[in-house]
């Protein structure tokens, strides 16, 4: 890894960033509405979803463990792997268990997935150079996430408007290229990403197998000691379950309002680009609102502001007003989550960042589990428009979650305060290294004797040879 100078690293970490996430902008436009084609009600779609969810709550942690004994790049490789093997599936799915098998599958994949990629460009840029802003790459990855997702979203709607070719339908064309891409980005990610492997063979995955209670107990742990940590993943159980209102709920939403799948679908592609982007333009706003309001005091806000656009999506009555709401939502979303993990960076340091970023998904996967199967359960019984307005209400009411550490920050003298101008660096700059919201996880796990007892811990083992980490 040292072998590459930070730009090189941040170079590689961008494109490997930017082709993850364009098959899921093919995808977020037509999911729910070829669910819907292939004969799934609301509630099935809700209940197939929640295997997702389920899946990385079982995995999300232990896969950590294999990250760390195993090296980041066979871990990620095989994600993407498990991520085509999904798509071919849902390219040919026709029934509610096939979808449920897809949705598991994308369990699988989101759980190998949540953390290596982010965590081998923080890690892989401090041994190029310890004084590094690895801040600055990822505030720019928020950047490079919209307009990936948004050009998938582009290229998704004018497939759905191309229409059926030869006996693949119009809605499943997306599909069909989205697999296609991610075969592409397995390729990419064996040529671009160079790491020095901590261990390799048979023995160090049944070691990482042996060792993952252990370090399911660890991770946990953490959460009772550092009181900052627990509300700050706290707060992915609300957005996680307020999420399926914007992700899920909003193209059945327009589907409804416009009286046409097929043109809502092809009407979602350019709308998708446009929110995507605008979510970059919010990630490139976390600056501001550092220097403006501090990391937790926006965090807070912005959970508020997502749950008024929520609402907005909810009742405007027109298209138009529900696109503008839509658009409005996704700004405040690209700024939320800089936000949201610069100060959850901020807890972490070294071989336990993993563990965090995981923590953090595992709280939000299962919540939008039981988001989906709520959310669309009550879209049945009552309307869609009902089920926004209950999942803009949770995603408001995670933002007191944010005083924990507002005051941490507070008791923090200002002299601690680093970064250039006390920005720190570029767009999507969390603040975390002149806002600390707490003690750090070596401490609190230092004062238990965890380390010292030189068990694995969260995502690493107490003595890492490679210290990798980071999350989806």
């Amino acid at each position: 890894m040292s072998a590459l100078s930070v730009r090189q690293i941040r170079f590689r970490y961008l494109t490997l960033y930017g082709l993850r996430w364009l098959p899921s902008g093919l995808l977020m436009p037509v999911m729910i509405l070829l669910m819907q084609e292939r004969g799934l009600t609301l509630s099935q779609i809700g209940l197939a979803a929640t295997a997702q969810g389920l899946v990385v709550l079982a995995l999300e942690l232990p896969t950590g463990g294999f990250a760390d004994a195993l090296g980041r790049k066979p871990v990620l490789a095989a994600a993407w792997v498990v991520g085509l093997g999904s798509l071919a599936l849902m390219a040919v799915a026709d029934s509610f268990w096939m979808f449920f098998l897809v949705w598991a599958l994308q369990g699988v994949y989101r759980a190998l997935d949540s953390g290596p990629l982010e965590s081998w460009y923080v890690d892989a840029t401090l041994a190029a150079d310890p004084t590094a802003e690895y801040e600055r790459g990822l505030g720019w990855a928020g950047t490079v996430i919209g307009v990936a997702i948004g050009a998938g979203a582009l290229l998704s709607g004018g497939l759905v408007a191309l229409g059926p070719v030869g006996p693949v339908g119009a809605l499943a064309l997306p599909v069909i290229v989205a697999a296609v891409l991610q075969a592409v980005s397995i390729v990419a990610l064996l040529s671009l990403m160079a790491e020095r492997r901590p261990a390799s063979g048979s023995g160090a995955l049944r070691a990482s197998v042996v060792g993952a209670p252990r370090m399911v107990g660890q991770a946990v742990g953490l959460l009772r000691r550092n009181r900052v940590l627990l509300a700050l993943v706290a707060v992915e159980l609300f957005w996680g379950f307020g999420m399926i209102t914007f992700e899920s709920l909003l193209p059945v939403r327009l589907a409804d309002v416009i009286g046409d799948p097929g043109r809502a679908a092809a009407l979602l592609g350019p709308a998708s680009t446009a929110a995507w982007l605008a979510n970059a333009a919010g990630a490139a706003l976390t600056p501001f609102l550092l220097r403006r309001l501090g990391a937790a005091p926006a965090a807070a806000l912005m959970r508020i502001l997502q749950g008024v656009t929520v609402v907005g999506m909810g009742l405007l009555a027109g298209p138009v007003g529900i696109l503008i709401a839509y658009l409005a939502c996704y700004a405040v979303h690209g700024a939320s989550n800089p936000l949201h993990m610069g100060l959850l960076h901020r807890q972490v340091d070294g071989p336990y960042r993993t563990s965090v970023l995981s923590l953090n998904s595992m709280a939000a996967q299962p919540a939008g589990a039981l988001g989906a199967v709520t959310l669309t359960a009550l879209a049945d019984a009552t309307s869609v428009s009902v089920a926004m307005i209950v999942g803009a209400v949770m995603l408001a009411v995670a933002a007191p979650l944010y005083l924990p550490a507002w005051r941490a920050a507070r008791r923090t003298p200002p002299d601690v305060q680093v970064g250039p101008e006390g920005t720190g660096g570029g767009p999507g700059h969390s603040g975390l290294a002149y806002e600390p919201a707490g003690p750090s996880l070596d401490a609190a796990i230092d004062r238990d004797g965890a380390a010292g007892r030189g068990g694995p811990v969260g995502r690493g083992e107490a003595e890492p040879v490679v210290v990798p980490t980071a999350r989806d």
